[in-house]
């Protein structure tokens, strides 16, 4: 199993764009990877167009994105019209074609008390060093959330920037939370601000707008 913090496995890979070797592609990119049971299938025709839509804010936020399916690339290609015909948007970024399971295997997209022939939705966040900051596995049947995923995003970005943690629900923006190992001598050099004590744990902050 991958565990976050860990670094991301690499891997070389065919794709709707061509050959991908993971970590190269990335650069200094933060990487949403995220895999489909298999094409031709409808849930996955709804997540592939949602992701494609969101392009703009996923370079808002210097994120690159790519999907996996366990078919071949011809089959992709098929896919990619009928995304288009029926969710009236096109796809903008790569889709791995990991017809020998080699990706998928790597991380752990097959369950075999699922079904050992295709994979469950999981989705990984990985950051510009390469380390993975979020797992999210789905069942098949269940079509995942993106904004939640540029939620998280969100969160994490606001997280390494400026050292806090982010409560429940928090939406960009809003106030966060110094975490309780960072002192109030040195939360005075990092939040000049000022924040709001609850309880010696839980000291709110509002941060600067971006």
């Amino acid at each position: 199993m991958i565990s976050l913090g860990q670094t991301a496995p690499d891997f070389s890979q065919e794709s709707s764009r061509g050959t991908i070797n993971f970590h190269e592609w990335l650069g200094d990119s933060w990487g949403i990877l995220f895999s489909h049971p298999k094409d031709y299938t409808p849930v996955c025709t709804t997540e592939l167009a949602v992701a494609a839509r969101l392009m703009p804010e996923w370079e808002k936020r210097n994120v690159k994105v790519i999907g996996l399916s366990v078919d071949t690339g011809e089959n992709h290609v098929g896919w990619e019209k009928d995304i288009e015909e029926t969710q009236g948007q096109c796809l903008n970024f790569p889709v791995l074609a990991d017809a020998d399971h080699k990706v998928s295997k790597l991380y752990g997209m097959i369950h075999p008390d699922t079904d050992p022939t295709i994979t469950v939705r999981t989705v990984y966040i990985v950051d510009p060093n390469k380390k993975v900051r979020l797992t999210m596995t789905y069942p098949p049947s269940t079509g995942r959330n993106f904004e939640e995923i540029l939620r998280v995003i969100d969160s994490l970005q606001t997280a390494d920037r400026h050292r806090v943690a982010t409560p429940v629900n928090w939406q960009k923006g809003e106030a966060a939370i110094i975490p309780p190992s960072i002192s109030n001598d040195d939360a005075k050099g990092l939040f000049p601000q000022g924040w709001k004590e609850l309880k010696p744990y839980l000291r709110i902050v509002e941060l600067p707008k971006e």
